[in-house]
């Protein structure tokens, strides 16, 4: 087990996840070293753990090569690597830069876990590996054809940890969240749907969705994914995990339970679907449960509700 006293170098720490799984950590007493351009991360996302005096941020871009320096100068035990370019559009209409942050990054990240002496690092993963093709729901055993770069890119690092294991005995956990939802998500550019939905009812404007609503993801509540990650430092290694509900969701009906709690009564605007959106979405979490202990436990209304009454107070 790792001791309370443990250090944690968290990429993309001022994030919406990633700034969740900080605070998730300080709770439980380890001391954060945060590395983070903070082009979508918010410093203020780590204002509470920061006065708590056990975070201290970096501002820098992971394609950086000082980032081995201060990795190394911290000596992390664990390294939470979550900085990413996150979306399937921008990958498609830029795959150099998609492939530049998420796979130059990535090895950047593991050289400077590697030549820390870190015990493990925990890479973020994506649903996006498995592609349109598979079968649902989704399991890691499956054949994975990614339709878009940015699925590529996130299947790319899974064999670049693995070749880091056999190189240099670093020991990786790579966790495939489905879709994440909660407090700090930005709703702005390629935000989750939740986001945009929640922020444009808070703002009193009609939402869009794209394609007709019939899409499904699979939600999942940023505080479980937070604890999948907390639970990935001592459990899971080698292993790649979906950290998902199971369940599938409508977008359209999605909506339709935001707009019910939060007495909205506009109707959304419907446009062409984005490229590189797939039409269904679901994990299969077992393989969590098993290596990691874990599964969500956050209802999906209560978990809307909480992400409601955090847009409605910036709004």
């Amino acid at each position: 087990m790792i001791e309370p006293t443990a250090r944690a170098l968290v990429t993309g720490g001022a994030g919406f996840i990633g700034s969740n799984l900080v605070d998730l950590l300080v709770d439980e007493g380890w001391e954060v070293l945060v590395v983070d351009d903070l082009s979508s991360g918010h410093a203020d996302h780590l204002s509470a753990s920061r006065r708590r005096g056990r975070v201290k941020l970096h501002t820098l871009d992971i394609r950086e090569e000082s980032v081995v320096g201060v990795a190394e100068h911290f000596h992390p035990h664990v390294v939470y690597h979550l900085a990413a370019q996150v979306s399937v559009p921008v990958s498609v209409l830029e795959p150099h830069r998609d492939a530049d942050v998420n796979v130059l990054g990535t090895i950047n990240v593991l050289t400077a876990a590697h030549r820390s002496g870190a015990d493990r690092i925990v890479l973020a993963g994506s649903a996006a590996t498995y592609g349109s093709a598979v079968k649902l729901p989704a399991r890691e055993t499956y054949a994975r054809h990614p339709d878009s770069p940015y699925g590529a890119a996130k299947k790319a690092i899974e064999d670049y940890a693995h070749v880091f294991s056999v190189q240099h005995g670093l020991d990786f956990v790579v966790l495939a969240p489905s879709n994440v939802y909660g407090p700090r998500q930005d709703a702005s550019g390629e935000g989750g749907v939740v986001a945009i939905f929640a922020a444009a009812v808070a703002a009193g404007k009609e939402p869009t969705i794209f394609g007709d609503g019939t899409a499904t993801r699979d939600f999942v509540f940023v505080d479980d994914v937070a604890d999948a990650f907390l639970r990935a430092a001592s459990r899971g290694s080698g292993r790649n995990l979906n950290i998902s509900s199971g369940v599938e969701t409508p977008v359209g009906e999605l909506y339709d339970s935001i707009a019910r709690l939060a007495r909205f009564r506009k109707s959304p605007r419907f446009n062409d679907p984005r490229p590189g959106d797939i039409d269904r979405s679901v994990l299969d979490p077992g393989a969590a449960e098993r290596s990691l202990g874990w599964k969500a436990w956050t209802p999906l209304e209560e978990g809307l509700a909480k992400t409601l009454e955090w847009f409605a107070k910036r709004f």
